[in-house]
Formats: C-alpha cells, sequence, structure tokens
C-alpha cells in the first residue's frame, strides 16, 4: 500500500495524494536527487483486474510522447519506472508546475475577464500549435479547464497527457474512447482525433471560464453550445468562440494558427475606430452579441415632393376624363401603366422601410412597404467576406446612386438606396457598424 513519506526507486518521497481513482493514483513528491530537493508529479497505474491492456498501452504512450516534447508550458518528463508493492505499479515522473488549474479557480468563483480570456487563448494555442506542427501531430484529446494550469508566473500551462495521441488513427480499425463529456467534440467519441478536436475542447473550456458553468450542464440547439446569453462578452469573441466549438468539423478552424491568427483580429477588430450615428439620423441600430438589428424606416413625405404629387394627380385626371369610363382601352392601359413609374418612386422613398438582421448562422434582408412585406433576401453569415459602398450604374438629378452591399461569396445582397434613401454619413456609419459587428475590420467604403 503506497502511503505518504515512502520513497519509491530511492528518490521520490510520496508527500501527499493528489487524485485517485480505478487503479490511478497521482501523488505530490519530493526527488531526493536533486539539490534542494524539487518537487515532482508522479503519476501511478496499478496493474491488477481493473486494468485494461488499453491503459497500459495509453499510459505507456503518455511517458514516450512527453519524453520527446520540449515546450516551457509543458511539464518536463522526469522517470518511468515500475515497482512491486503487493500489487505492480507503473509510475511515470513529471515536473511539478507551482499554480492553480483554471477548475479550481472557477470552483473559487473567480470571474474572468475578456482580457483574461484572450490570454488564456492565445497561450494555449501556442502549445497546440507546437504540439500539432510534430511530426507526427501530437494531440492532446483531453484539453478541459482542469488540465490547464495557472503557473505562479501567471502563465497557462498543459498537463496531463493522458490521452494522447501521436498517430493517425486508422479508418476501421479499434480505438479507445477518451475525453471529458462537455468538452469532447464529436468526431473524436467516433474514434476520430484531428487537431480541430483539440481546438473544440479548447473552446469549451473558455466557454466554461465565461459562463462559471460547465458546457454538459450548458443548453444546445443543433449540437451548439448556447452560451452568448450569459456572457458580456464582444459580438467578435462570441462568433470566434462559436466557430472554435462548432459540431461540424469541418466548420471549425482547421489549425491553431489559424485559430490564433483569427483570435487576433478579432482583437484588432474591437479596438478600431467607430463612426457615431450622424445627429438626426432616425435609423434603428441595435445589436448583441448574437443578433444586430437595423431598420431604416420611411423618411415620409416632404416639400420636395409636392411636384411629383401634382403632376401624378394631373396626370390620372387628364386619364380618367380622356378614359370616360372606359379604363380597358388600351391608350388608356399604355398611358395609365406609364403614370406608376413616377408614383412608384415617390411612395418607395417616403413610406418603404427596410429590416436588416444578422444573426450567426444568417442574416435576412426584408423590405416592407405601408407594413406589408413585398420583398425578402436570406443569406449565410459564415459566407459574408465584403461590406461596403458602391455606385450603381444609373443616376438621379445626376448624382450617382450609392448603395450599401454585402458580398456574401458568388452573392450581392443591396440596401440603402433610394427605398428609403440614405445620406453618405448614414451610408458610411452603418457600414462600419456591420463590419465591426460582422468581425471583418474596416474596408474601404
Amino acid at each position: 500500500m503506497l502511503e505518504a513519506g515512502q520513497i519509491l526507486q530511492q528518490r521520490y518521497q510520496l508527500q501527499r495524494k493528489l487524485g485517485q481513482n480505478a487503479g490511478r493514483q497521482t501523488w505530490l513528491a519530493e526527488d531526493l536527487a536533486t539539490q534542494p530537493a524539487r518537487l515532482a508529479i508522479v503519476k501511478l497505474l496499478a496493474f491488477g483486474d481493473r486494468l485494461q491492456w488499453e491503459d497500459l498501452k495509453l499510459f505507456e504512450r503518455e511517458a514516450n510522447v512527453l519524453k520527446q516534447l520540449n515546450h516551457p508550458r509543458i511539464p518536463k518528463y522526469c522517470d518511468y519506472f515500475s515497482i512491486d508493492d503487493r500489487i505492480l505499479w507503473f509510475a511515470l515522473v513529471q515536473e511539478f508546475i507551482p499554480g492553480s488549474s483554471l477548475k479550481e479557480l472557477i470552483n473559487q468563483g473567480q470571474k474572468f475577464s475578456e482580457q483574461q480570456v484572450r490570454k488564456y487563448a492565445t497561450e494555449v494555442l501556442e502549445i497546440l500549435d507546437y504540439l500539432h506542427s510534430l511530426l507526427p501531430p501530437v494531440l492532446h484529446r483531453d484539453i478541459k479547464p482542469s488540465n490547464l494550469i495557472l503557473g505562479e508566473d501567471n502563465q497557462i500551462y498543459v498537463v496531463d497527457f493522458g490521452a494522447v495521441q501521436n498517430k493517425a488513427s486508422s479508418q476501421g480499425g479499434t480505438f479507445t474512447v477518451v475525453g471529458t463529456y462537455g468538452y469532447t467534440p464529436v468526431e473524436q467519441f467516433g474514434g476520430r482525433a484531428v487537431p480541430a478536436s483539440d481546438l473544440y475542447a479548447l473552446g469549451a473550456s473558455l466557454i466554461h471560464l465565461v459562463t462559471g458553468v460547465a458546457p454538459a450542464d450548458l443548453p444546445q440547439r443543433n449540437m451548439r453550445i448556447q452560451f452568448s446569453d450569459r456572457t458580456n462578452l464582444s459580438p467578435q469573441l462570441v462568433r470566434w468562440l462559436e466557430t472554435m466549438t462548432h459540431p461540424d468539423v469541418e466548420q471549425r478552424f482547421h489549425s491553431a494558427a489559424q485559430a490564433l491568427e483569427a483570435l487576433n483580429s478579432c482583437l484588432v477588430t474591437s479596438r478600431s475606430f467607430l463612426i457615431s450615428q450622424p445627429y438626426g439620423s432616425r435609423i434603428q441600430l441595435q445589436k448583441t452579441a448574437t443578433q444586430l438589428q437595423i431598420k431604416i424606416p420611411a423618411r415620409g413625405l416632404q416639400f420636395s415632393d409636392s411636384f411629383l404629387i401634382f403632376f401624378v394627380s394631373f396626370w390620372y385626371g387628364i386619364l380618367f376624363l380622356v378614359s370616360r369610363g372606359n379604363i380597358f382601352h388600351s391608350f388608356i392601359v399604355f398611358h395609365w401603366l406609364a403614370g406608376l413609374f413616377p408614383l412608384v418612386m415617390l411612395l418607395f422613398p417616403a413610406f418603404g422601410e427596410v429590416f436588416i438582421n444578422f444573426h450567426p448562422h444568417d442574416f435576412f434582408l426584408e423590405w416592407k412597404l405601408f407594413g406589408k412585406t413585398y420583398r425578402v433576401k436570406q443569406g449565410d453569415t459564415a459566407a459574408i467576406c465584403k461590406v461596403y459602398i458602391s455606385t450603381e450604374p444609373i443616376s438621379i438629378n445626376n448624382d450617382p446612386l450609392k448603395t450599401i452591399t454585402i458580398e456574401a461569396g458568388v452573392k450581392k445582397y443591396k440596401f440603402g438606396s433610394f427605398s428609403p434613401e440614405l445620406t453618405d454619413a448614414e451610408r458610411q456609419w452603418l457600414v462600419r457598424e456591420i463590419q465591426q459587428w460582422l468581425g471583418l475590420g474596416q474596408t474601404e467604403i
């Protein structure tokens, strides 16, 4: 029976037990071979009825992988041996990292700011980039708050490589399910782990930090973790976390480097210059982390419309007198329809409204006249690559017609030309707001 004070291999003196479960024990020990004696972590695996050969294979794999790793924020390998103390134990010794796990900090009720979350995400991504860049790539497969240590130097360390994979999984071969429910993506439960699997686990861990609730206890919709209503994060960081934890591995970032680049881009965007809403503008804009709503209201009749109203009224008066009730005469019908164009030019700007709604997955443009919808367009938010002010090939009163254009893949969605019309200042402000919410950064307007 292992107990405190016992010395293993005439070198490692056990201090206190840190954890125990199903044939495994983890001890804090002193390495008596160092001067002064340094603390070390001793992980022990008991060889008995409960031990599966796959458990021993994973244990040996962890030791072999740690031997090969050389990163300042990964515990260093120290030793590997077996002892016979009525039970055959296999022991792995590694460097002790003083500090607290993020899980311990969560349990203590600590709140994490967006700045802290970004810092932790950056540091873990740098470690994952190192691991995934090795040949063959090393996949941790069990990233979670309890395996992320905030060291005394205020840096994050990744520990516990007990589920590590350092070779590609074979299609159709046998596999052992590893990972922790709530942090492990679907494909890993199916025996297929890829670098994006570690990214999912990191994203889920960060969601735990910002909500204080384990991912498994948060609601889900279409297999996606619903967390945005429980945080005050910027919309850019919320969407970054949603990409990290997308259930479809193909929709996630493909590498730690790509995720880190996107995170840095979010940081630049969130600090970028904002144009304020022009004075007197009646546009209504509401935004949260998961929604951006824009309403461009009808401007109503203006004095400048008086001539057009007179012209339309006069035109239809003449047609009425000429027709004398014969409204189906072809001549009358033609000129009746011809009179509709100036009427439409009057009605759309005066009584037309535009509604634009952006959500994390899709967006809608809706045009209404007198409160009735007459046109709707829908697009994929993830496909949006550019938002800008474009000049159309037509002009009104010798002024070029300008519109706000949203490019989503090969499609273009336009609004804000004359139904209802916008000022240049309003167009610039709306473009900046949409770019900010989408996290696109600022492009030319």
